[in-house]
């Protein structure tokens, strides 16, 4: 998996790669620039730049100086290049003025570089230069932004709005150096103004505020440039973006010789069936996804009304109704359980699920608990609960956590990877936190997060089949957690198959792409 770091993260390994490895500030700005150059030579298509024309907005930091270098090596590579300083010389730091000052040589003999000293004398300059690229090179990592520093101030306002000006009105490229200028590389919160790039080049490692609330708007499409410093100088990261790699380990591929019992026994507790409203189509898409993804055994617990509709569904599963001692003798022989799916919010079905968190043949089971198992938790408390559990993954959308957590959907939002992360430490739980993107906290480790699939999944009954998969890959093996990031992975990615247009898939569309996402992460052709 590939580490997500914060601002303070990347500020020590930045640290860490000067003081105990010996790597000059020179060189790691040399590395960004050519970097940077590396990636403008790819989103062009061209090996050449000769003839091609950029804008470089450099403010006073390291990120300003980055951009020096960038410059030099484009004018290297026959460009032309208009530098627009947002600060005197005089408040750049030692190595920025001599960034600056060897391009005030190389202008002695090329026509191809202008250099502003400031936005309102470029303006009359580049109002009438057509540009290929616009690079942003203005404000890094360093920004934070909270309530009362939301608004950016001249000259750096000046700066943005330049840039965005000029793309607005040409349709330029817009290309951000580390991170786009005025985002919070740690939560993801934008200021007014602030840059929307069309690919941003970030140092070393992925930021968090890249996946978070305004940050995958800013950021566009993003690249992560090897500079030399190395990973383990962020090792542990408090964060870890998953991968098909990632995913494919934790899928249990059956043994030729193995029988059903052996490849993961799953017991699904959902649907429901009331006199005003039916929701077997939850037990259906859940049981339905296990199968598809892999479970060897399903047993599906409904009422027994719905047996008949279960079987026509799903003729390979098992179905039980829903005494609850028949129900304790079908978990001792379960190897991981789902609860929650349609399950209903009626007095009934509240006390089912209190019964069952109380059941040691329950809790002591890899369970998944979503919907009205949340719900109930919700209402009846979860004090003590998950204390009891061996491995438990809780599956909320924002709106069934905030219930949970009493904290305001706005408040998860802003920060939903400590929000996830504390609910996890302080309750001894698993949480996958449904959104864009999927944020999983273990009772320890690093966060994971997740960023497969589209709105796609934005549909009715694509929880249901999440579940379906993580109660599969625990039932087969991986420990709650894992199971719970590879599902979501494996999700996204049969979500991303199930249709060239997003807003047209199903639920079930995603069920039947979940055998697709596999192949591909294992490289098995599809025979069919």
């Amino acid at each position: 998996m590939v580490p997500v770091v914060t601002t303070l993260e990347m500020q020590r390994a930045d640290k860490a790669a000067i003081e105990m490895l010996g790597i000059g500030e020179t060189r790691l700005m040399e590395l960004a620039g050519h970097e940077c150059v590396r990636v403008i030579r790819q989103t062009l298509h061209r090996d050449s730049l000769e003839g091609c024309s950029f804008l470089v907005v450099s403010g006073k930091g390291n990120n300003g100086g980055d951009g020096f270098v960038i410059a030099r090596h484009l004018l290297n590579l026959d460009a032309a290049v208009d530098l627009v300083l947002l600060y005197p010389e005089a408040l750049l730091n030692g190595l920025n003025q001599e960034g600056l000052a060897i391009l005030k040589e190389y202008k002695k003999y090329s026509v191809n570089l202008r250099i502003f000293t400031s936005v309102d004398e470029a303006l009359p300059y580049v109002a009438e230069t057509t540009y290929d690229i616009l690079i942003d090179a203005i404000t890094g990592t360093g920004l934070r932004l909270d309530e009362e520093k939301m608004v950016l101030a001249s000259p750096i306002s000046d700066g943005i709005e330049l840039v965005n000006s000029i793309r607005d009105r040409s349709g330029a490229i817009t290309l951000s150096v580390d991170v786009p200028s005025g985002l919070d590389a740690t939560t993801g919160f934008a200021a007014t103004p602030s840059i929307e790039a069309d690919v941003t080049v970030t140092m070393a490692f992925l930021k968090t505020g890249f996946f978070l609330n305004e940050g995958p708007v800013c950021c566009g499409e993003t690249e992560v440039a090897e500079i030399s410093i190395p990973r383990f100088l962020v090792e542990p990261p408090s964060c870890l973006l998953i991968n098909g790699e990632f995913a494919a380990e934790h899928f249990s591929l059956r043994e030729p010789a193995s029988a059903k019992h052996t490849n993961g026994k799953v017991l699904v507790i959902a649907g429901s069936q009331t006199e005003q409203s039916s929701m077997i189509g939850a037990a259906i898409l859940s049981a339905k996804a296990a199968l598809k993804t892999g479970a060897g055994y399903v047993c599906v617990s409904v009422p027994m009304t719905l047996a008949g509709p279960i079987h026509a569904a799903l003729p390979e599963v098992i179905v039980i109704g829903r005494d609850i001692e028949v129900l304790k003798e079908k978990a001792c022989w379960a190897d991981a359980i789902l609860i929650g799916c349609g399950i209903g919010r009626d007095s009934d079905a509240l006390h089912l699920i209190k019964e069952l968190l109380a059941s040691p043949e329950i809790m002591n089971k890899k369970l998944v608990l979503d919907a009205d198992a949340l719900y109930a938790l919700s209402i009846t408390g979860s004090k003590g609960v998950f204390e009891r559990s061996r491995e438990t993954v809780i599956t909320p959308h924002y709106g069934e956590f905030s219930r949970l957590c009493g904290v305001s959907t706005e408040e998860i939002g802003s920060d939903p990877l400590e929000a996830a992360r504390s609910y996890a430490r302080n309750h001894d739980v698993t949480v996958l936190l449904k959104g864009s993107p999927t944020v999983i906290a273990g009772v320890d480790g690093p966060v994971l997060l997740n960023t497969s699939g589209t709105e796609a999944l934005a549909s009715a009954g694509s929880g249901d089949v999440l579940s379906g998969m993580i109660v599969a890959l625990a039932s087969k093996g991986a420990n709650i957690c894992n199971a719970a990031a590879a599902a979501a992975w494996f999700h996204g990615r049969a979500g991303d198959l199930a249709s060239d247009v997003a807003s047209l898939v199903s639920s079930g569309m995603v069920i039947d792409s979940i055998q697709q996402a596999i192949q591909e992460v294992f490289e098995i052709e599809d025979n069919s």
